[in-house]
């Protein structure tokens, strides 16, 4: 029988095709049935803030709100009593110490002294007789021409006449003295305040005022306290008349350079700030600063601690002395106070948001190499503003999680996505 060759090499073609796609068949199962399982993804890391720890001079400060004063605060008052005819100061402007601010109608006072001069010269005169008539008796009692006793009322006579001189003397001083009070100046330099008073109204040494102008009332109280008046006390001044104002005086004058500032610290406080300055020996630097801005109004130091605590509140006023040479402060200001107390040199360093309070005190999350973070405990030396100080637990150049915490754990992954701008002290 014969074959067709055409046909067998089909036939062989067909069985060749035939193996083939079992063989595919074959892999494809053995494939699918041995794939390789697939690896678990790990946990994603958690992104965070964070920083290095630096080294820097760290100041140890104490914060306190305080309240600017003038160093010296003088309401001028008048000494004597009169119409006052002249103002010789503006409103607010510099005065100087010694300047002449207002002046009293000293004319009263003039007639004061020139009676009180005349009758001084009048009783000299008659001390200067006495004398002359105790020589003559003295020289008549040797010779046996007048009695012991007639000497002795002679020599008290001219002992009466100088006691008579001496209080003379007295009141010739005291209306010297009311004339210059006549002329009111300024103790000290500063700056002037609102004008109380203007010429024309009647003022008391009592510091009362009156707008009532009176001459002759003037004058008679002038009279009556031209004896007196150097004190300035309220006993020597007129009763009070109509159109009085009560107690004032000419105006204040407040000495701003320099200026105080007046701050309380707790008692603790206080302690503490004793012993660093051996009980305030050496001088502690202050700093003033603007509550609205924060900007550093001025600098200065600590000039005086009171002498007691006060047992109502537990505080302790302290004073501090301010150049103010460019009256940025102002009485009755209120500013933030911040007393250098002292510098910790090459300090360990890290932001206030990376330290964390657990049960067991302070911590902090520290990066390692491998992007892992161990909790670390530390020991937190001081705290200044956004800055902490470590005394101990971490290094300088380790890195430490600043913000992201919550969501952290020992061994926890993280991605540091920014890191946090570290502020100096």
């Amino acid at each position: 029988m014969n074959r067709d060759p055409a046909v067998g090499r089909r036939r062989t073609r067909n069985l060749i095709f035939g193996a083939l796609a079992a063989l595919a068949v074959v892999l494809a199962a053995f494939a699918i049935l041995h794939k390789p399982a697939e690896k678990k993804a790990g946990p994603r890391p958690i992104p965070v803030n964070a920083v290095k720890v630096e080294q820097q001079d760290f100041d140890l400060t104490l914060s306190a709100l305080g309240a600017a004063q003038a160093w010296t605060s003088d309401m001028i008052l008048a000494q004597v009593s009169g119409k006052l005819i002249k103002v010789n100061f503006t409103e607010g402007a510099e005065v100087k110490a010694g300047q002449v601010l207002a002046v009293v109608d000293p004319r009263p006072y003039q007639a004061a002294l020139t009676q009180a001069q005349g009758v001084l010269k009048r009783d000299e005169a008659m001390l200067a007789g006495a004398k002359r008539d105790l020589e003559r008796y003295q020289h008549l009692s040797g010779e046996g021409g007048v009695s012991r006793q007639i000497l002795e009322d002679e020599e008290a006579a001219v002992g009466q006449d100088e006691g008579t001189v001496e209080v003379d003397k007295g009141a010739v001083a005291a209306a010297k003295l009311n004339v210059e009070f006549c002329f009111i100046v300024s103790p000290v330099s500063g700056r002037a305040g609102v004008r109380l008073v203007d010429p024309g109204n009647l003022v008391s040494a009592s510091g009362s005022v009156s707008s009532v102008a009176s001459t002759a009332s003037s004058t008679s109280s002038a009279s009556a306290s031209s004896a007196g008046a150097s004190n300035g006390s309220a006993s020597n001044g007129p009763s009070s008349s109509s159109g009085s104002s009560g107690s004032s005086g000419i105006v204040v004058i407040n000495q701003i350079e320099p200026i105080a500032v007046t701050f309380t610290v707790p008692e603790g406080d206080f302690q503490r700030l004793s012993n660093l300055s051996d009980s305030f020996r050496k001088s502690m630097v202050a700093k003033a600063y603007s509550q609205e801005s924060g900007a550093l109004l001025d600098e200065g130091a600590l000039s005086i601690a009171d002498n007691r605590v006060d047992p109502t509140t537990g505080t302790v006023e302290l004073k501090a002395r301010f150049p103010n040479t460019g009256e940025k402060l102002w009485p009755g200001q209120f500013v933030n106070v911040q007393l250098m107390l002292q510098v910790l040199p090459r300090a360990t360093t890290v932001p206030v948001a990376a330290v964390n309070q657990g049960p067991n005190g302070a911590f902090l999350f520290v990066v390692g190499a491998n992007k892992t973070v161990s909790m670390r405990p530390v020991v937190v030396a001081w705290t200044q503003g956004d800055i902490v100080a470590i005394k101990s637990g971490v290094r300088a150049g380790e890195t430490v999680v600043t913000d992201g915490q919550m969501i952290l754990k020992a061994g926890s992954t993280v991605r540091i996505i920014q890191p946090a701008k570290r502020q100096t002290t």
